[in-house]
C-alpha cells in the first residue's frame, strides 16, 4: 500500500485542504474502489492512519481510503465559517479522482466515518443514494437536532444560523431517512454504538426509526464507550461487511 498526505487549493472552501490517501500497491486492473473515510470533532485527515490499523486493513481487501480533514463543521456549510458540506459532497470526490485511479461508479464507492464522521457518512449515503453502495456509523453523532437545541460543545452556533431550524431540514438524519425511505437505492447501512457511549441513546432512536421505516440496516451494539479500540476493531469489520468486488 501507498500512503499519501496531499494538499491542495479547494476552490470551496478557499484555502489549501488536506487529506491523506491509501492505495493499493500493484497492477491496476480497473480503477481502485474507494471509501471515504471521516473524522471526528476533535480530529482531522490523520486520525485513522494514527489510532487504527485502518493501513493494513485496507491492504487485505485491496481498496482506497480517502481521509479528508473538515475540521470541526460537522459535514455542513457553516454559518460562520467555510462550506464544508459542497466541499466532501462534491468537490472532494472530483478532485481525488483526478489526482488518483478511483472508482466514480455507485458500486465502487463507500462512505464510513465515527462520532461526527458517522453523522457525515450517513448524511452523505442518505443524501446521494445514487453515488454510494453503502454507508457506515461508528458512535455517530445521529441526532444533530438533539445536539443543536442543546447547545452540544459550543460549535452548533457556527454550523447553524437558527438551531430550531435544524429538524426536518437536510441536516436531519431523521429527516433525511423519511425521504429516501420509498427509494430503491438506499445505500447498505451499518450503524455501531457501544453500550456505555454518550451517544448511545441517539443511536438507539435512529435505529427505531429505520426500522419503523422498514429501512434495512445492520445494527451492531457491545459494550464500550466512545474510544478508539472500539473503533479499530469495527474499522475492520466494516469493511468485511462492504459489498467489495474481490479478486
Amino acid at each position: 500500500m501507498a500512503l499519501l498526505q496531499c494538499e491542495f487549493i479547494s476552490e470551496s472552501l478557499e484555502i489549501s485542504a488536506s487529506m491523506n490517501v491509501i492505495l493499493p500497491q500493484g497492477k491496476l486492473e480497473r480503477p481502485f474502489q474507494t471509501l471515504y473515510l471521516l473524522h471526528g470533532l476533535s480530529d482531522n485527515h490523520t486520525i485513522w492512519c494514527r489510532r487504527t490499523s485502518i493501513e493494513r486493513y485496507a491492504d487485505q481487501h485491496g481498496i482506497a481510503v480517502v481521509m479528508p480533514a473538515v475540521n470541526r463543521s460537522f459535514y455542513a456549510d457553516m454559518s460562520h465559517g467555510a462550506k464544508y458540506w459542497t466541499f466532501v459532497s462534491e468537490e472532494l470526490p472530483k478532485i481525488a479522482r483526478s489526482f488518483f485511479p478511483l472508482s466514480s461508479e455507485r458500486e465502487d464507492n463507500f462512505v464510513a466515518g465515527l462520532s461526527m464522521g458517522g453523522y457525515g457518512a450517513l448524511k452523505l449515503g442518505l443524501s446521494f443514494p445514487e453515488r454510494y453502495a453503502a454507508a457506515a456509523s461508528l458512535s455517530g453523532a445521529v441526532d444533530v437536532n438533539r445536539l443543536a437545541t442543546e447547545g452540544f460543545g459550543g460549535d452548533i452556533s457556527n454550523v447553524f444560523s437558527d438551531p430550531a431550524a435544524v429538524k426536518g431540514s437536510s441536516a436531519d438524519l431523521f429527516a433525511l431517512a423519511e425521504r429516501a425511505a420509498d427509494r430503491q437505492d438506499i445505500p447498505m447501512l451499518y450503524q455501531y454504538c457501544g453500550t456505555e457511549d454518550f451517544l448511545y441513546d441517539d443511536n438507539v432512536r435512529f435505529r427505531d426509526h429505520l426500522r419503523k421505516l422498514q429501512i434495512n440496516a445492520t445494527h451492531v451494539e457491545e459494550p464500550g464507550t466512545h474510544e478508539w479500540g472500539c473503533w479499530d476493531r469495527q474499522i475492520e469489520r466494516v469493511l468485511q461487511w462492504l459489498p467489495l468486488k474481490r479478486d
